[in-house]
């Protein structure tokens, strides 16, 4: 028997989704005309896939993750390089899409013998060397000098190579992806994975295999970083290792920070703030890096939970009601 609260569970839920599908549809009516802009917008949603495979493992499962920037090199390589060679779009996302899988899966194996900022340098040291392979095997990926005209796919005879058709290609992998990362962590995955972040002692004691949900948080987030790479080679219709630097992985941390660490909509505010604000900041020129820094420091020293934490306030304090919250 449903109860009053689970109906205006239910319409919340249908609400917020309708929000999202609308904003998601309006985007090319409002910026359609704007090549700059379509891309951009695009480039945003393909950071907040990545950015929800991080979230799941930094965020709810707690381990310190500095390698997404290479896991969406090897999803974008993989794409690059078999859409060439004339395989299939769609052939060579499952491709790289696994690769990243695996990779995850062998990456979070240091998961379980050593912790924080050690597990760090362990993903740094992983993406180091994804990089410098990236660059110097020439013959396979072209080093440097990248490789050229990777192809936009094709969906059931439909050409998605206009900026609009692409951007709706991505948009409909963001709400695929949305869809599974919430049933993920509303499952009893994601309860493990919760689990795990706050003391993984105690998960292990009451049977939570930390073996099994560790290696499973890792190869997930790598999974979300492959797709969001194979989305990206076509988009910029080229690929060279200068798009999947070390540093790009501080990038998606410093994101998702912005945004809030373990909320689910913080992903998609991370991404969408740290993108659009040198747009806003362009007038400042060499300032915005000081301006965004401040900016940064003070979230981490004022408000750690990030702009999703923010929200909270307003519910509480202007609404007077409990905010929603979109995982268990």
């Amino acid at each position: 028997m449903k109860t009053p609260t689970s109906k205006k569970l239910t319409v919340g839920r249908v609400i917020r989704w309708a929000v999202f599908l609308a904003v998601i549809c309006c985007v090319p009516l409002i910026f359609g005309q704007n090549s700059y802009h379509m891309y951009l917008a695009t480039l945003i949603g393909v950071y907040i896939i990545c950015l929800m495979g991080l979230n799941l493992t930094l965020g709810y499962t707690g381990q310190i993750s500095l390698g997404h920037a290479a896991f969406m090199g090897l999803g974008a390589y993989s794409v690059a390089l078999m859409t060439l060679a004339g395989h299939s779009f769609w052939l060579a996302l499952l491709v790289g899409t696994a690769i990243s899988f695996v990779a995850g899966l062998l990456l979070g194996l240091p998961s379980l013998r050593v912790k924080h900022h050690y597990l760090a340098l362990v993903t740094l040291g992983f993406g180091t060397v994804i990089y410098l392979l990236l660059s110097n095997e020439h013959e396979i990926t072209g080093g440097f000098s990248g490789l050229p005209g990777v192809p936009r796919p094709h969906f059931f005879g439909i050409d998605l190579s206009s900026d609009i058709a692409f951007y709706f290609l991505v948009a409909g992998f963001l709400v695929l992806l949305t869809i599974l990362g919430l049933w993920i962590l509303n499952s009893r995955w994601g309860r493990a994975f919760k689990a795990i972040r706050e003391n993984d002692m105690r998960a292990e004691m009451v049977g939570v295999s930390l073996l099994a949900y560790k290696l499973l948080a890792f190869a997930i987030g790598a999974a979300y970083a492959g797709i969001a790479g194979a989305l990206l080679a076509p988009l910029m219709q080229f690929v060279d290792p200068t798009s999947f630097p070390v540093h790009e992985s501080f990038w998606f941390l410093i994101m998702l920070i912005v945004g809030g660490s373990g909320r689910f909509e913080g992903a998609f505010i991370g991404a969408i703030v740290v993108m659009l604000l040198p747009q806003f900041l362009r007038s400042t020129q060499q300032l915005y890096f000081v301006i965004f820094s401040a900016i940064t420091l003070l979230l981490l020293v004022f408000w750690p939970a990030g702009l999703a934490g923010l929200s909270d306030v307003f519910f509480r304090r202007v609404l007077k009601r409990a905010p929603p919250r979109l995982t268990k």
